[in-house]
């Protein structure tokens, strides 16, 4: 056990909360402080992605004792269901059998993990807003206004959980030799709905996880425990095809018809949820270092915020953590050494899972509609079966193993070369399940 130390968290949601929960179970003494208010207590709405637990989520949950607790809340999807402009379906397994994603509502997770966190002691105190950080001395500066009258709160230890717009990460920003990026998609989106049977029923398959695929633009539902899916939708924000193109109920209702006619029964509040609910940005957020000293760190998407394709945002964040409990663990109560390997143990995996979720947008809006993307993924579940031990798919090495994130964009890579030129092999189309095709495979990872 690590000696008691006073600690505070800035961000109640999902990375933040897990932290305290973790903190705590260590001895510690564990304020959380967030800046809206308590989630329990008010409407979820409009802003939504739902989130995909994998393995490195699991593990994270499963190392404290609470992954059956949020099993309960989350369904297993085994599959991609695409829907094809043709109104045809494809689907496209996952991982291998019993090898799952699972769908979870954001609002829901968020309010049974902080509904954790103080069944274990830890103390939350919502719509307190910190305004900066005393980095040397711990101590959080906390108000109702930016420019009214602050009170400073003094702590052993404060970590910044508080999101791609960190107040804390901020502070540090404000020091020399502090290296920051942010990187806005041109794509944003906004959240549907397709509500329940009258039964409680899905309307569509719940095991899957679906996507329209157009191009530059898509649709995705993910499925939830009410019978209901939460619906996103993906595009740019100007030109054809765009956000700024749907300003009427006309455009909206046509546009659906023509690129989503499958949805037309599905989504019934379609013209009410697109003008209700906002547009959203989508940024990728880069700095480092992550800590200053021994007293302050920044964790999750205060460090590291990444676009939504790879459904690793949470599942990275949760990484963090599991990360830093072993090197607690480790070091005892050298939280220098803890923080120093922490950074730079993390840094070079949370960039690589920032370009695998940029190059997965690219996959799910127009690669999953490819023959010779289909044909591919066939040849590599074809030879992995046959040779586990030589290979593992890139999204099986993401999403069902703890592979470090970095080896697994480099293997992904290498991988992707022999593909290439197994693709380009004369009628491959018909022969792919053939021995000669294997051998080829063997000799391309040989050399």
């Amino acid at each position: 056990m690590q000696t008691p130390k006073k600690i505070a968290i800035v961000g109640a949601g999902l990375v933040g909360s897990l932290l305290a929960i973790y903190l705590k179970k260590a001895g510690h003494i564990v304020h959380v402080y967030d800046r809206s208010p308590d989630i329990r207590k008010i409407k979820f709405s409009g802003r939504s992605i739902n989130l995909a637990m994998s393995n490195r989520g699991w593990k994270a949950l499963e190392k404290i004792g609470i992954s059956e607790e949020i099993k309960k809340i989350g369904l297993p999807m085994e599959k991609r269901a695409i829907h094809m402009m043709d109104q045809s379906l494809n689907y496209q397994k996952y991982g291998k059998e019993g090898e799952a994603i699972y769908s979870l509502s954001r609002g829901v997770l968020n309010r049974k993990m902080i509904d954790l966190a103080e069944e274990v002691g830890v103390e939350f105190f919502f719509e307190h807003k910190v305004w900066d950080v005393s980095l040397s001395e711990a101590t959080l500066h906390i108000g109702e206004e930016e420019r009214g009258e602050w009170k400073a709160y003094k702590y052993d230890k404060v970590f910044g959980s508080d999101g791609a717009f960190s107040r804390v990460r901020h502070r540090m920003q404000r020091q020399s030799m502090f290296n920051y990026s942010q990187d806005f998609l041109e794509v944003g989106y906004k959240e549907l709905n397709i509500p329940a049977n009258e039964d409680g029923s899905h309307k569509l398959d719940k095991s899957s996880l679906h996507i329209w695929p157009r191009g530059n633009f898509m649709l995705i539902a993910l499925p939830n425990l009410d019978g209901s899916f939460t619906c996103t939708l993906f595009m740019p924000f100007k030109g054809k095809n765009s956000f700024e193109e749907l300003d009427t109920k006309d455009k909206l209702v046509a546009f659906f018809a023509k690129f989503f006619p499958s949805t037309e029964d599905v989504i019934p509040n379609l013209v009410e949820d697109f003008f209700k609910n906002p547009k959203s940005y989508l940024v990728t957020m880069k700095c480092f270092p992550w800590t200053h000293n021994d007293t302050v760190a920044l964790i999750g998407d205060a460090c590291h915020a990444i676009v939504p394709f790879y459904g690793h945002g949470m599942n990275a964040g949760f990484e963090d953590i599991t990360v830093l409990s072993d090197l607690m663990d480790k070091y005892g109560d050298d939280w220098q050494a803890i923080f120093t390997e922490y950074e730079n143990s993390r840094k070079p995996n949370t960039d690589a899972i920032a370009e695998l979720s940029y190059r997965n947008f690219r996959e799910m809006s127009s690669k999953t509609t490819d023959d010779k993307f289909h044909l591919q993924k066939q040849i590599e579940k074809w030879f992995s079966e046959k040779h586990p031990d030589k290979w593992m798919p890139l999204y099986s090495r993401v999403t069902f193993s703890h592979q470090p994130y970095a080896e697994a964009l480099a293997e992904g890579d290498r991988q992707n070369e022999i593909m290439k030129e197994i693709l380009s092999i004369e009628n491959i189309e018909q022969i792919w399940e053939t021995e000669p095709v294997e051998q080829q495979i063997l000799q391309l990872l040989r050399e």
